[in-house]
């Protein structure tokens, strides 16, 4: 114990990195990921052996979306707000937020409920597991997320042509 904690210690010596928080993320999310696996498994699900262009893209925008709602959205704020501190907001129904505290579980929690690149990882091994669970509504979800991304970008685009 006393060679991990020097290590810590040599890492970041202010204690300014939540390092057991974030130990305990990547301990959480492995723990997730063998746990999708072991239940495909045990229900038949094999992973694809190969995923389609439009499966990724899809996703990838549906996860964008879904990435920033969750962490940035004025709307979801109540569900981040046990875990975060309102900072200011940010302009097209976006929060800033930082992560309660300094370090333990809650601190944790919010770093993972303010960062879309954080939350981005675990939806998209939702989306990629759900494919091959149950394709036609991981597919659906991802269609939902991918037009409000869409119609996201063309409301941004229509106010900077108004704007001009």
């Amino acid at each position: 114990m006393a060679s991990q904690w020097s290590l810590t210690r040599t890492y970041d010596p202010d204690d300014e990195v939540n390092l057991s928080g974030l130990s305990g993320s990547l301990a959480t999310y492995a723990a997730a990921v063998t746990g999708l696996v072991a239940v495909g498994r045990a229900t038949g699900h094999e992973l694809p052996e190969r995923y389609s262009v439009s499966d990724l893209l899809l996703g990838g925008i549906a996860t964008h979306k879904l990435s920033r709602l969750i962490t940035k959205g004025s709307v979801t704020s109540p569900l981040r707000s046990p875990f975060t501190r309102f900072e200011e907001p940010v302009g097209s129904a976006e929060h800033q937020e930082s992560p309660r505290g300094s370090h333990g579980v809650r601190h944790t929690i919010g770093e993972l409920l303010t960062c879309p690149f954080c939350m981005g990882v675990w939806i998209g091994t939702g989306y990629v597991a759900a494919l091959s669970a149950a394709p036609r509504a991981a597919r659906a979800w991802a269609a939902v997320f991918t037009v409000v991304a869409t119609s996201d970008a063309l409301h941004h685009g229509y106010e900077r042509l108004r704007s001009d």
